[in-house]
């Protein structure tokens, strides 16, 4: 809607709390969202991200599926890409690429 300075104000408080209930995914949901468009991407979406960073905490496909929304299928099929974009081959090494290069 165009209120940038009120949306980092939500997002800050989100973090806060997120912070303090030891929410984990959530807090690297919100730093997905939040990351400046102008980190490298590697050639991933914005929901290959979003993905990578749920996958890094741990989640399986099925509650990725269910926290974005989605069918497992999707998820599983933008596993693929991301392990194809990264020239990656386990759940792992896209983890250890991502924390490696910013993407995290």
């Amino acid at each position: 809607l165009g209120d940038e300075d009120g949306t980092e104000l939500e997002f800050d408080a989100a973090r806060t709390v997120f912070a303090g209930l030891g929410a984990a995914p959530d807090l690297a949901r919100v730093a997905a969202l939040t990351r400046p468009t102008s980190l490298p991407s590697h050639g991933l979406t914005r929901r290959e991200i979003e993905v990578l960073g749920l996958v890094a905490t741990g989640k399986t496909n099925r509650t990725i599926a269910t926290d974005l929304g989605l069918s497992e299928k999707t998820v599983d099929r933008h596993l693929s890409n991301i392990f194809d974009k990264l020239a990656v081959n386990s759940r792992a090494a896209a983890t250890a690429y991502g924390f490696q290069n910013g993407l995290l």
